[in-house]
Parts: structure tokens; C-alpha cells; sequence
């Protein structure tokens, strides 16, 4: 599977302008926006978004006439992210190849718990980038569990629940959640 056949991925590339002063604000306003809902949650302002990505608020209100889009956009713009790595993991061997894309999914925890709460579960968005994550990450576990380096008696939902709920917790550092990430994932892995 490519990056491209992921739905997210329509989805990010339908919402972007093509001219490419008016893509460079709408990549910048991501940018910008993610650095602050990672920071400030879902509450973080507008004006502060626009101001980081070095643009008007007009500019931001041009791409995304509300908070919603601007969330939405966000979303997207990283499973779209988590479904390029799953494709870039896949040369690796099985069982790094797993953990490389799971830690990746760690940090786009970080980023989803601002915005997931504006989103409806029952959204087109949201409905789409389920479906492109378990796409692009399912297979890496399927194949490790067909090389016997990772546990066959638990599925990806399983997986992504794990790492969820581990994601959840505020840590000291990004080191001692990446620590606690690893203790988890030796339960993953099949003993031999």
C-alpha cells in the first residue's frame, strides 16, 4: 500500500490550495496549529495560531472558515502523517518496523487529545482517518505476529488502545514516556 491509497490522504490533498504561496500559509497554519493544541489544548487562539505561522487571521479564515476545519485539517494532516511513516516502517524488519511506527503513534497522541475533543466520532474526517491508521498500521502488526516477534493472541485495536491509554498519562519527559512505551511493547513482544 502506497501513502496515497490511504482515504485520509484525499482528503488532506482536496483541502490544500494549489498555488503555492496560498499551500506554503496553508502548511504553515498546520504547522502552527499543531505546535499550538499541543500547548494549549483546544482552546488555543486563533490569533496566536496565525501569528506562529507568520500570517494575517484573515489568511487562517480564508483556509479554515472555522475552528472545526481548522481541527479537522489538523487531524487529518497527521494520519495522513502516521500513514506515510507506516509506508517508509514497512522496509524495516518486522519488529522495528511495529515499534518505529508505534512511537510515532505516541506522538501524534499528543496532538489528537487537543483536537479529538471537537470532533464527532461519527464524522466523514474522523470516520476516514480510522479507517487509514488501522490501514496503515495493522499490516505492521500482522507481519510481526507472522515473523513470531510480536504476540498473536491480540489485534491492532488491542495495540492502539495499549499506547492510547499509556499516551494518556502525563509524564516528566518525552524519555520517560518513550521508557514506559518500551516496557509496554516487551509485553507485545512473543516470547520464544
Amino acid at each position: 500500500m502506497t501513502a496515497t491509497s490511504f482515504p485520509v490522504s484525499e482528503i488532506v490533498a482536496s483541502r490544500r490550495p494549489h498555488r503555492k504561496d496560498a499551500a506554503r500559509n496553508f502548511d504553515a497554519l498546520l504547522a502552527a496549529a499543531r505546535e499550538a493544541f499541543a500547548e494549549h489544548g483546544s482552546e488555543a487562539s486563533l490569533e496566536d495560531i496565525a501569528r506562529r505561522a507568520g500570517v494575517g487571521i484573515g489568511t487562517l479564515y480564508r483556509n479554515f472558515p472555522t475552528r472545526r476545519d481548522l481541527f479537522e485539517s489538523v487531524y487529518a494532516d497527521e494520519v495522513n502523517a502516521l500513514c506515510r511513516a507506516s509506508v517508509e516502517a514497512a522496509a524495516l524488519e518486522p519488529w522495528e518496523a511495529l515499534t518505529t511506527w508505534l512511537d510515532r503513534f505516541a506522538g501524534y497522541m499528543v496532538t489528537k487529545r487537543a483536537v479529538r475533543e471537537a470532533l464527532n466520532d461519527e464524522s466523514d474526517i474522523f470516520i476516514a482517518c480510522r479507517s487509514s491508521m488501522y490501514a496503515a498500521g495493522g499490516p505492521l502488526l500482522q507481519r510481526a505476529q507472522e515473523a513470531g516477534v510480536a504476540r498473536k493472541d491480540m489485534d491492532f485495536g488491542d495495540l492502539l488502545r495499549m499506547v492510547a491509554g499509556i499516551t494518556a498519562t502525563a509524564f516528566d519527559d518525552d524519555a520517560q514516556r518513550e521508557r514506559v512505551l518500551a516496557i509496554a511493547l516487551d509485553g507485545v513482544r512473543a516470547t520464544r
